[in-house]
C-alpha cells in the first residue's frame, strides 16, 4: 500500500458536489481519492486496489490486483473556486479476472467571473477476462458568469475476453464540454457504452468515439441519449472500425427543443469481410400526443415535458 491518507477535508459546497457526481453522502467503504481544486482532499487505498500519485504530480496510477472480486474504487473531482484550469492523467491497471466498480466524475461550482476547466485524460488498460463498470458523470453549478467548461478524453485498451461498461452522464450546468473516448479491442472483448446528455442554454456538447475492434468475436455497442434546450448545440460522432470477424453497433437518439440543434454523424468502417456492423440515428421533438396524454392526467405541460424528458434519460 502507499499514499494511505482517510482524512478527507471538503467544505458544503464540495461534498454536496461530490453527491451530485459519485452518489456519495459519506465517505465510501473501499478504495478512493478525492480531488479538491487541484489538491489532493483524502485518499484510502485496500489490499486489492493501490492508488499511487504520479511522480511529475499530474495525476493518479490505479492498480488492482489479480482475482479482485466485487470491489470498487471512487476518484471524483470538485471545483469551487473560480479560475481553476487543470489537466490530470489517470491511468488504470486493471489486473487479470477481476470484477470491480470505478466511480470518477467532476462537478465544477462556479460563483466568479473567470472560466473554471478541468480536463481528465483516463487510461484503462484491462487484462484478460477482467470486468468493470465504469461511471462518470459531469455536473456543474454556480451562479458566476465564469464558464464550467469538461474535456474528459478516454482511451481504453482491452485484452482477450474483457468486458467494459461505461456509463458516461451529463445533464446540468456544464457549458461546453468535449469527450473523446478511443478503444482498441482484442479477441472476445466487450465494451458497452450507455451515455446521456442533456444541454440549455448556450451550452456546446461534442461526443466522439472512435472504437477498433481489432480481435476476433470482439464486440462494441455505443448507444447516446439526449436533449437539447433552448439554444444549445450538440454533436455526436461515432465511429466503429471491424479489422477482424466482429459485431458493431452505435445509435444516436435524441430530442430536440425550442432553438436547439443536434449533429449526428454515425459511421462504420469494415475491413474485414466478417465484420458486422449497424449505426441508427434519430432526431425529433417531443410528440404532442404524449405531451396531451400526461396533461389530461393532471400535470401542467411544463410537467408533463420534464416527464418525457426524465424517462427519456433515465
Amino acid at each position: 500500500m502507499s499514499d494511505n491518507k482517510k482524512v478527507v477535508n471538503l467544505d458544503a459546497i464540495q461534498k454536496r458536489l461530490i453527491t451530485e457526481v459519485a452518489d456519495l453522502h459519506e465517505v465510501p467503504m473501499g478504495a478512493y481519492n478525492f480531488r479538491a481544486n487541484s489538491q489532493l482532499a483524502g485518499r484510502n487505498v485496500t489490499a486489492n486496489i493501490d492508488i499511487k500519485s504520479k511522480d511529475d504530480g499530474t495525476g493518479i496510477d490505479i492498480f488492482i490486483k489479480p482475482n479482485t472480486k466485487n470491489e470498487s474504487v471512487h476518484i471524483p473531482v470538485v471545483l469551487s473556486q473560480s479560475g481553476i484550469k487543470e489537466t490530470v492523467y489517470n491511468d488504470f491497471y486493471i489486473a487479470e479476472n477481476c470484477d470491480v466498480v470505478i466511480v470518477a466524475g467532476c462537478g465544477i461550482d462556479n460563483c466568479g467571473s473567470q472560466d473554471s476547466e478541468h480536463d481528465g485524460i483516463h487510461r484503462f488498460h484491462v487484462k484478460q477476462n477482467s470486468k468493470v463498470k465504469y461511471v462518470e458523470k459531469h455536473y456543474g453549478s454556480g451562479d458566476g458568469s465564469g464558464k464550467r467548461i469538461l474535456n474528459p478524453q478516454t482511451e481504453v485498451y482491452m485484452d482477450e475476453n474483457s468486458y467494459l461498461e461505461m456509463e458516461m452522464v451529463q445533464i446540468k450546468g456544464v457549458d461546453s464540454t468535449e469527450r473523446m473516448t478511443t478503444a482498441e479491442l482484442k479477441a472476445g472483448a466487450k465494451l458497452i457504452v450507455r451515455e446521456r446528455l442533456m444541454t440549455h442554454g448556450d451550452q456546446r456538447a461534442f461526443s466522439g468515439y472512435k472504437v477498433s475492434l481489432n480481435g476476433e468475436n470482439s464486440s462494441a455497442d455505443v448507444v447516446s441519449r439526449s436533449v437539447a434546450k433552448e439554444n444549445s448545440f450538440q454533436k455526436f460522432d461515432a465511429c466503429i472500425i471491424g479489422n477482424a470477424p466482429c459485431h458493431g453497433h452505435t445509435e444516436c437518439d435524441s430530442i430536440i427543443m425550442d432553438n436547439g440543434k443536434i449533429l449526428a454523424v454515425p459511421s462504420l468502417e469494415a475491413n474485414n469481410i466478417d465484420a458486422m456492423l449497424v449505426h441508427e440515428a434519430a432526431i425529433g421533438k417531443i410528440a404532442g400526443d404524449q405531451i396531451i396524454k400526461l396533461m389530461t392526467l393532471g400535470l401542467t405541460e411544463q410537467e408533463a415535458e420534464e416527464q418525457i424528458i426524465n424517462g427519456f434519460l433515465a
